[in-house]
């Protein structure tokens, strides 16, 4: 008997060996781009000390290479001009042949929401159903959606939709970043070759999270954060964990300062707590709106309420509305329910040991972190059950009183088990893995969430473009969308955020390699998602086509250039000013602000010479500086010949509102 299962063994895994096969990443399978006449890496794993051959069908070459101890093997494959399909084998004894490889030009796609914006999906963008049914039409342009993943340490391993590549059709183009496909759609028709596009990118993400953490250590500024993270523990199971502690701790400091605590009892709970002289507010209703204007923190309410005598040793039901953000609710001193989470149904079990007849006092603790706050909901949605037709409404005059400003209270623990925006984290898990996947370039639309550090991004820019260079050991060209417009129109001269993370963006461009298509002409006042992607992605292929493939075109607007003070005036001088310098429908130009030594700007009279423009007002007699489309969203109008938008500017370097934060 034991010597028919030695033998059965024997042959079990004598046939495992047999059909052993190499593994490959996503990014190396059916439908693959690779880069056009380069040295080409393909990399994977197999058995330990295992040979592992590469056949490529464009030239018959073979390429042979040993695994390591571990089984880890990677080689480079000389690759020809564009053209396929072909295959490529790989065996370490049972072949893979990936089908329909093409040759051609490889870009990486990365930011935050405006990258991630599919072409249908959550953004449609205008068009989008002509758009993907056109899709067909190129076969030749490759997509490669990477799967969103976090980690506190570089890896290896990447998922991607559909396990690899897809052709380009209607429904692969439907979940693909919309401002990627159209800058490859226009590569592929101006320089006709097959375009990969590796889609890495994540709504609301900080540039932060996607550089690496041997790159922010250089930054003095990085140091506490950097600190931080190095005491995190390495699994997501034990981050998690480790979350969940901090939060117990936190809630505990925070009573240490809460008016309404007194050694850890919650004080302003109990039934005999004086509240006579609080204040009364309408429930439902914002705080903000019934005398706590602009108000953040944690505020006390109470409702002191009768409990009929038939009701004594029952469970009851509470409902308390909808909550914007958190709270801790109590009946009788004895906290019954918490709930994190803005805008939230809230619905607690008073337990029966609580229940006596005659008075009861309901106490809720709400943390409101920002905006407007309070017990929300309908007035129905607020009441204290014991059945369902049996309930004591709640809605109405309740007691309330600050306990706690926003400002004094600590900053609340990240779940970093979950968190996207932890520096580094989006470097190491969707980034890394692709490294050193040959590529041509890469673009970049981001910058929405760091606009309240503009003056740090002007260091994080650079920092991360520089990252990834040397990561992949080649200055391969970046091209980045510079902010769009969003919010309402500013009607009179302001400082803004955006228009200074528009300056970190454009501050960017002395980087060797690198362009920016401007957008500001192209947003939307209430979308953060402007639909308009296909002209996004357009004026980030003019860049590529003039910068990378040489094509003699306008691929820029007119950038400011330098100024020269004559008198009351000021002229302005610019470059890219291809066909000369013009309005959008001849208007007269709008957007330039000046000011005098006592930095307040007033709008400005601009005129158009040569390809110069001459801005003065009457209202500023010795003008020393001048800005144009400087606000969230400016009204402005100037362009060039080409029809492409001036880039926002300003000639002082003033501290600007963001000076100073981290």
């Amino acid at each position: 008997m034991y010597k028919n299962i030695a033998i059965s063994l024997f042959f079990f895994l004598g046939s495992a060996m047999l059909s052993a096969q190499v593994n490959l990443l996503p990014i190396f399978s059916d439908n693959m781009v690779l880069q056009q006449q380069t040295q080409a890496p393909i990399w994977g794993k197999s058995k330990p000390d295992k040979k592992v051959e590469i056949i490529t069908s464009w030239d018959q070459k073979r390429y042979t290479v040993q695994a390591d101890a571990q089984g880890n093997w990677k080689t480079e494959v000389y690759t020809p001009v564009a053209g396929g399909p072909y295959t490529i084998t790989i065996s370490d004894g049972k072949p893979i042949k990936l089908n329909n490889v093409m040759i051609g030009e490889v870009w990486v796609c990365s930011g935050q929401s405006n990258m991630e914006m599919q072409v249908e999906g959550w953004g449609k963008v205008m068009n989008y159903q002509q758009e993907k049914e056109e899709a067909n039409n190129y076969p030749n342009i490759r997509f490669l959606l990477v799967e969103k993943a976090t980690s506190p340490l570089p890896i290896n391993d990447i998922k991607a939709a559909g396990n690899g590549w897809q052709v380009c059709s209607s429904k692969s183009v439907a979940d693909f970043s919309a401002a990627g496909y159209f800058f490859g759609r226009d590569l592929h028709k101006y320089q006709n070759v097959p375009i990969g596009l590796i889609d890495t990118s994540w709504g609301g993400t900080y540039i932060e999270t996607w550089t690496s953490k041997d790159a922010l250590a250089t930054m003095p500024d990085m140091q506490k954060k950097l600190d931080v993270l190095n005491k995190l523990p390495i699994s997501k199971e034990d981050r998690e964990k480790k979350f969940h502690s901090d939060v117990e701790d936190w809630k505990k400091e925070i009573e240490k300062i809460d008016k309404g605590f007194v050694n850890s009892q919650a004080v302003w709970a109990t039934p005999d707590f004086e509240d006579s002289v609080w204040k009364t507010m309408k429930v439902p209703g914002l705080m903000q709106d019934q005398g706590l204007k602009g108000f953040n923190g944690i505020v006390w309410f109470r409702k002191t309420i009768d409990i009929p005598t038939d009701w004594a040793g029952k469970e009851l039901t509470l409902n308390v509305g909808v909550i914007d953000d958190n709270d801790f609710t109590y009946f009788n001193g004895v906290q019954i329910g918490h709930t994190e989470g803005w805008m939230t149904p809230r619905s607690y079990k008073v337990p029966k040991e609580l229940v006596k007849g005659g008075k009861a006092v309901i106490a809720v603790r709400v943390m409101d972190t920002g905006g407007t706050g309070g017990i929300n909901g309908s007035p129905e949605s607020i009441s204290l059950h014991r059945s369902q037709s049996d309930a004591i409404p709640l809605a109405g005059d309740w007691k309330y009183q600050v306990s706690l400003n926003i400002k004094d209270i600590p900053q609340m623990p990240v779940n970093t088990a979950n968190e996207p925006n932890i520096p580094g984290f989006l470097f190491n898990a969707m980034l890394n893995p692709l490294i050193p996947y040959s590529i041509k370039g890469a673009i970049w639309y981001q910058g929405e969430a760091n606009t309240g550090q503009a003056y740090l991004y002007r260091e994080l820019m650079p920092l991360m473009i520089t990252d990834w260079r040397n990561s992949w050991g080649t200055d391969f060209p970046f091209y980045m969308v510079q902010l769009a417009s969003f919010t309402a129109q500013q009607t009179a001269p302001v400082d803004a955020t955006w228009a200074e993370l528009r300056e970190a963006q454009t501050r960017t461009l002395h980087l060797e390699n690198t362009g920016m298509a401007v957008t500001i002409d192209i947003g939307d006042a209430f979308d953060i998602h402007p639909k308009n992607k296909q002209e996004v992605g357009r004026r980030l292929a003019l860049a590529a086509r003039a910068q990378t493939y040489g094509e003699k075109i306008p691929y820029s607007g007119p950038m400011y250039d330098t100024y020269q003070m004559e008198g009351n005036k000021i002229r302005i001088y610019f470059k890219h000013t291809d066909g000369g310098l013009k309005t959008a429908n001849n208007e007269i130009i709008k957007g330039f602000t000046i000011a005098g030594v006592d930095h307040k700007f007033h709008w400005a009279d601009a005129v158009i010479e040569g390809n110069t423009i001459v801005v003065s007002s009457p209202a500023v007699a010795f003008p020393v500086a001048v800005r144009y489309a400087w606000a969230d969203n400016p009204i402005c109008n100037l362009y060039n010949g080409a029809n492409l938008p001036a880039s926002p500017f300003r000639t002082d370097d003033w501290p600007g509102i963001t000076a100073g934060n981290k």
